[in-house]
């Protein structure tokens, strides 16, 4: 890891650390990582849900190291959601929150405008979720293509399968 890198990364620690409720509560720990079934759950359940509303996108699910496991593009789907959907999958695994959390900060402007620089700079956006097994994050899904909102709203549909 580079020296920018690190120092981007202990930055953003920092933000999260002075947000509001961030210290009220310990971050979920980290478990095994998902399994290969898991990940097949998870990854049919996502696709399910993009299916069912008509979007295309890309699905990734990722361990709890943050590696890839699975991604999956849905009929024209552009190209560029696939890093995007990776990025947000290990967004939500490296920082043990939905992604949507970076979204909102940003949103707010000021101080927070520097979650910016964070390597992987797509995982800032909503669509990235942790996926929770027993208390411990075992995964990630992330999916890219449509409103974040919506990247969301599918990813968390894949996050659920697997609880």
């Amino acid at each position: 890891m580079k020296f920018p890198q690190i120092a981007l990364s202990l930055l953003a620690a920092a933000v999260f650390a002075f947000s509001p409720g961030a210290g009220a509560q310990s971050p979920t720990p980290y478990g095994p990582p998902l399994t290969l079934e898991q990940a097949k759950k998870a990854m049919a359940a996502a696709e399910a849900e993009a299916r069912k509303n008509n979007w295309n996108v890309v699905i990734a699910v990722v361990d709890s190291g943050g590696h890839l496991v699975m991604l999956q593009r849905l009929e024209n789907t552009q190209y560029g959601s696939i890093k995007v959907a990776r990025e947000k999958a290990e967004g939500a695994v490296a920082f043990r929150r939905p992604t949507k959390v970076f979204q909102d900060l940003i949103a707010q402007g000021g101080v927070h405008l520097r979650l910016l620089n964070i390597t992987g700079d797509a995982g800032v956006f909503e669509g990235g979720v942790p996926v929770i097994v027993d208390g411990k994050i075992v995964g990630g899904v992330g999916v890219s293509g449509v409103a974040s909102n919506q990247d969301a709203q599918v990813a968390q549909a894949g996050a659920d399968a697997v609880k």
